[in-house]
């Protein structure tokens, strides 16, 4: 029988996940040379949303999510996959 995860442990992925998001977003997202505003405006959120993604003050929705990378041309697992 499988032990459930403490919750440490959950706390500690969900921050390495958020780390995993930030880095991969932004790396992408420079990758095609545009600002926060270009990746909002394409994913049709607000700038302030990817900026608080990529500062880690923010945990996104899985709408969210799908939205930044369908504009990013990648799959959601390329953001937070490992």
């Amino acid at each position: 029988m499988r032990k459930s995860p403490t919750e440490r442990q959950l706390r500690s992925a969900a921050q390495t996940t958020s780390e995993l998001l930030a880095a991969r977003l932004a790396e992408t997202r420079h990758a095609r040379d545009w600002s926060q505003d270009d990746l909002a405006r394409r994913a049709g959120v607000d700038r302030k949303t990817v900026n608080r993604i990529e500062k880690r003050h923010f945990s996104p929705s899985l709408d969210t999510l799908v939205r930044l990378s369908v504009a990013l041309g990648c799959r959601l697992s390329d953001l937070v996959g490992k």
